[in-house]
């Protein structure tokens, strides 16, 4: 009991100071970003959740872009996934300007789970949910998430995209467990059909990388990739 109670502890400061050191990361441009309009292209409440603990605001507007790129059309999952956050940033700036409201930022993500040659998006239904989990089942996968950030330079708009990787060992779940966390409704909005921080969490063994990765959004990398951009535009 002391040692969980003392892992416990150490896991909660943990994640407190990689919190305080995203946070220190975007500290010298925090003022900086309180005077842009920052909007964030997706619906995402995972996202929403994590961009929150970051401290600034920003508005969401979803959007319309059809995630429906030829995947063999592309080099790797990581460009599919960055090619299509880059759209779903592209039409949000598209229907603000066409509504003529200033924006500054916009930021657009898209996040796939790949196991060897199979790419894995949001479930069609419970089925599909079902036969995802039986594939992912006792095995490790990658979750990729790429990111692009479309933001205002002089009176252009310029891209800068980037993509994160997050290695996940899934435990083994048996026909029972799989059926029962599908009844949940969690796995059918999420690609490959889990949820690290809800339920699914339970169905992971391990990971290495970042664990908001996995969630939908790579924060420390965000906080990196944000901040140097920011420097340069000093």
């Amino acid at each position: 009991t002391t040692s969980f109670l003392q892992f416990r502890a150490f896991a909660f400061n943990l994640l407190v100071s990689t919190r305080e050191s995203n946070s220190r990361c975007l500290s010298r441009y925090c003022v900086r970003l309180t005077k842009k309009r920052i909007v964030l292209a997706s619906a995402s409440p995972r996202r929403r959740e994590i961009l929150n603990m970051l401290g600034f605001r920003y508005d969401v507007v979803a959007s319309s872009f059809e995630e429906n790129l030829d995947k063999n059309s592309f080099a790797s999952p990581a460009d599919y996934c960055v090619r299509t956050a880059e759209g779903k940033a592209r039409d949000v700036v598209r229907v603000l300007q066409e509504k003529n409201e200033p924006v500054d930022l916009v930021i657009g993500a898209d996040t796939v789970v790949v196991k060897g040659n199979v790419l894995y998006e949001k479930p069609k239904d419970s089925s599909d949910a079902e036969r995802m989990l039986n594939e992912l089942s006792g095995q490790g996968h990658i979750v990729q998430t790429g990111v692009a950030l479309i933001y205002l330079c002089k009176d252009d708009f310029r891209c800068k995209t980037f993509h994160d990787t997050t290695e996940v060992f899934m435990a083994p779940m048996s026909q029972e467990i799989i059926k029962a966390y599908v009844l949940t409704g969690e796995p059918l909005d999420k690609a490959g059909a889990y949820g690290i921080q809800g339920k699914g969490g339970s169905l992971v063994e391990k990971i290495v990388g970042d664990f908001y990765n996995v969630m939908g959004f790579p924060l420390h990398r965000f906080c990196k990739e944000l901040g140097d951009l920011y420097a340069r535009l000093d």
